[in-house]
């Protein structure tokens, strides 16, 4: 440990985002870097903890006091090499992950951990500029091969993991583009797309097949791709959304979140999209029914495309600042108000609000139709939502959708193979990650439902792990 009390004589301090009136007018990251030398300040601001919580807030179980000492030394490529032992793709945790780590880290009991997400991006951002990341390929093959169906985070992480075995891996993916999520459903100025295509580039070059613009089940039936690899690997993510069926629904201008977000990520990679993907929020009034990050997303997109007013709605409670959140440490995911980079560029938030119809004029979307609920617990304890006052009707041209995902597209491949669900329609696995069909593994979202870039890393690891056991018996 380099410096045992700089904890005590260094302040937090975060890079920040970009201003505002520069940010918006365009798709590029919204995060600031800090210069090396304060960076190497923050670093060494890690206590080195006798039980490091951090280490068991963190899914994939990244060593943060062995890296962070490591970036206090100045050794870039010993920090990169222990970040990239427990986490196939800090580039991409370090710019999307909530940081479950730092909210155990001992310092948070004061408000003021270590900057470990930063920390990671800098990590890999020197690795990359200083020629750490070279190709490096198995020492021997063993022949067998696996598909890997969906080159979201999981996918991407069991293909990382088995091509390191020597195993022979190919991804298939339906759309144009590798990434899945990262490439399609995070937006460019949080995750610029050169970072994915970057790693995607050395995955290329260490070995591993990408091949893209094909689905399983439909392109390719999936009896040939069992028939042809020693074991597949489903890993299709949770797409179905959660819908808002209620009166209205079918008007232009309610949309899915996930809809306009691809969109507008095609548009920023200069890929075509039709007439009718496009969705233009310029001069409208916005509705974003859902409090979560897709939803903050949405906001983000819309002030970009110059939208006049955007107001996000949320059916719970507000929830509490996270200094006022009881007992809120070591919790990795404790409940509090999240404020965004995107809420800060303009939206106007609300909570404890229940949508109850869109309203329209000739098929298009002209209110929304909203009352406010209270939530009580009944006798079992069960919370029950009653509504508050008169409904009211906002004006609104354009609505999404940001309610999560609920499942995997069953349609294809799933139904094909006849691959048995969970009673929320998730794929059904053991305990070694392998679902009903021999030679069949799962991993990810379409496993566990709706989740996180970082959980969706550590499934990937897990069931690339058993999936190497079975090809070697």
């Amino acid at each position: 440990m380099g410096n045992p009390k700089a904890f005590l004589t260094i302040n937090r301090k975060e890079a920040g985002y970009r201003p505002r009136h520069e940010r918006i007018s365009d798709y590029g990251e919204v995060e600031q870097t800090l210069n090396t030398e304060d960076r190497l300040l923050q670093a060494s601001r890690c206590m080195d903890c006798g039980v490091p919580f951090c280490q068991y807030g963190c899914p994939l179980g990244n060593k943060m006091p062995e890296w962070q000492d490591l970036i206090y030394k100045g050794n870039w490529k010993g920090a990169a090499h222990s970040l990239q032992s427990t986490n196939d793709f800090p580039e991409f945790t370090g710019r999307v992950c909530p940081a479950p780590c730092e909210k155990t880290c001992v310092l948070a009991i004061d408000d003021s951990p270590v900057t470990i997400r930063e920390n990671e991006a800098a990590v890999m951002e020197h690795a990359y500029s200083e020629g750490y990341m070279k190709p490096e390929l198995p020492n021997t093959r063993t022949g067998k091969k696996v598909a890997v169906i969906g080159s979201g985070p999981a996918g991407m992480a069991v293909a990382n993991q088995l091509n390191k075995k020597g195993h022979l891996v190919t991804v298939y993916e339906k759309d144009t583009s590798i990434g899945g999520l990262l490439r399609y459903g995070i937006p460019d100025f949080k995750l610029n797309k050169n970072v994915v295509q970057r790693r995607v580039d050395l995955m290329k070059e260490e070995g591993i097949e990408f091949v893209v613009n094909t689905e399983i089940g439909k392109d390719i039936k999936g009896k040939d791709i069992v028939k042809n690899y020693d074991a597949v690997c489903i890993a299709i993510g949770s797409q179905v959304p959660r819908n808002l069926d209620i009166e209205g629904r079918e008007l232009e201008g309610v949309h899915y979140a996930m809809e306009y977000l691809k969109m507008q990520n095609k548009i920023v990679a200069k890929e075509s999209i039709t007439d009718d993907e496009f969705i233009n929020a310029k001069g409208k009034n916005v509705l974003v029914i859902g409090g979560g990050d897709t939803g903050s997303d949405c906001i983000g997109t819309a002030n970009r495309q110059g939208a006049a007013n955007i107001m996000q709605i949320e059916i719970l409670t507000k929830p509490k600042e996270l200094k006022d959140v009881e007992n809120r440490w070591p919790v990795p995911f404790p409940v509090y108000l999240k404020t965004s980079s995107s809420h800060l560029e303009g939206c106007e938030r609300k909570w404890s609000l229940h949508t109850k119809r869109f309203i329209g004029e000739n098929g298009k979307l002209t209110g929304v139709e909203v009352v406010e609920v209270e939530w009580q617990k009944d006798s079992s304890g069960k919370f029950i939502m009653n509504e508050v006052g008169e409904p009211k009707i906002l004006k609104i041209d354009l609505v999404f959708l940001a309610l999560g995902f609920v499942n995997p597209i069953q349609e294809g491949f799933l139904e094909e193979m006849e691959i048995i669900m969970n009673e929320r329609k998730n794929i059904h696995t053991d305990n070694t990650r392998k679902t009903n069909i021999d030679k069949i593994f799962a991993a990810g979202d379409c496993v566990s439902g709706q989740s996180l870039v970082v959980t969706s890393i550590a499934s990937g690891r897990e069931t690339a792990h058993h999936i190497d056991e079975f090809l070697r018996k």
